[in-house]
């Protein structure tokens, strides 16, 4: 029998005309879409399946991709299919939470919907930056930013792949360091802003503001967080870790191992992409991967788990 993992992707995974099938052919899906336009005020339908310029701004990407994971992830449930455990790279840790029945759908949605609008006003356009730092080690890029003010590791999402955030001159001048050092290619990332990084410490603390009117359920299994790369069961650490979430650094890779070593031999990603489970080939290759990004992916997930 498989020990099963949801995993949800972050930002950046968002492409037009996800969930529309979902939409389309399942009711139950169709209920979180109307939901999240009853809550947030604009047709998420529309935001997420016809062209435009919103999707990718930060302040409707988060919600709109919290509400493509929950309403993949019920339909998937009604299927037969359960977790052991969940996890989400960023703002996937929302799915992950709504789907460990930590946050009602209702709750996640509006609380990603304020998330992006904290962390889209809390730093000038143009003042910080990210880039991919490609083929060098963690402890080597930690090295050369440890003497550098005003960047830090921002994802460690594989062996090969970490990401780093902070004030744009520090980052520019990291990866110049980095490249010297050794680092394959640093690429500059096309984002609004220096998420998860200190930068973005004034955002989290709003955040906390918003969390205290959302109440927090008791965990009905165990998800893994960002913040520690640990398996959480206590309900009452999960405002705090959202809290500094949204200014440390996402440890992808970490939490990914936290499962393996816990026996999960089998990861569903739930969401548009395969972000993650690119990701999952560099960290163990041995390992069962399935995808749920159109509403034909349920049969093969369900019969791929007999």
């Amino acid at each position: 029998m498989s020990k099963v993992a949801f995993i949800y992707p972050g930002q950046g995974a968002q492409v037009c005309g996800m969930g529309q099938d979902f939409y389309e052919r399942s009711e139950t899906a169709k209920a979180v879409f109307d939901l999240a336009t009853e809550i947030l005020g604009f047709s998420m339908p529309e935001l997420c399946f016809e062209k435009n310029d919103r999707l990718d701004v930060t302040e409707y990407t988060q919600a709109a991709m919290v509400t493509v994971g929950i309403a993949m992830t019920k339909v998937l449930k009604e299927r037969g299919v359960r977790p052991d455990v969940t996890a989400g790279l960023s703002l996937g840790e929302y799915c992950a939470l709504f789907a460990a029945g930590a946050m009602t759908e209702a709750d996640a949605i509006a609380t990603v919907r304020q998330r992006g609008i904290l962390m889209q006003e809390a730093v000038p356009l143009g003042q910080g930056g990210m880039a991919a730092i490609l083929a060098m080690d963690a402890a080597a890029i930690e090295a050369v930013i440890a003497d550098i003010d005003g960047v830090q590791i921002a994802n460690y999402n594989c062996p090969g792949q970490i990401v780093i955030s902070g004030m744009k001159e520090a980052v520019d001048t990291v990866c110049v360091k980095l490249k010297e050092a050794g680092a394959k290619r640093a690429i500059p990332l096309n984002v609004s802003g220096p998420f998860h990084s200190k930068m973005l410490t004034g955002a989290g603390e709003k955040l906390g503001e918003t969390l205290e009117t959302v109440a927090i359920r008791p965990l009905q299994i165990p998800y893994v967080a960002n913040v520690t790369a640990e398996y959480v069961t206590d309900s009452a650490r999960i405002k705090p870790l959202l809290v500094k979430q949204v200014s440390s650094s996402v440890r992808w890779e970490q939490s990914v191992r936290a499962m393996l070593a816990d026996g999960v031999d089998c990861f569903i990603e739930i969401g548009p992409g395969k972000t993650l489970a690119g990701f999952m080939k560099k960290i163990d290759r041995s390992v069962k991967v399935l995808n749920i990004e159109k509403f034909d992916d349920l049969d093969r997930v369900v019969e791929a788990l007999g």
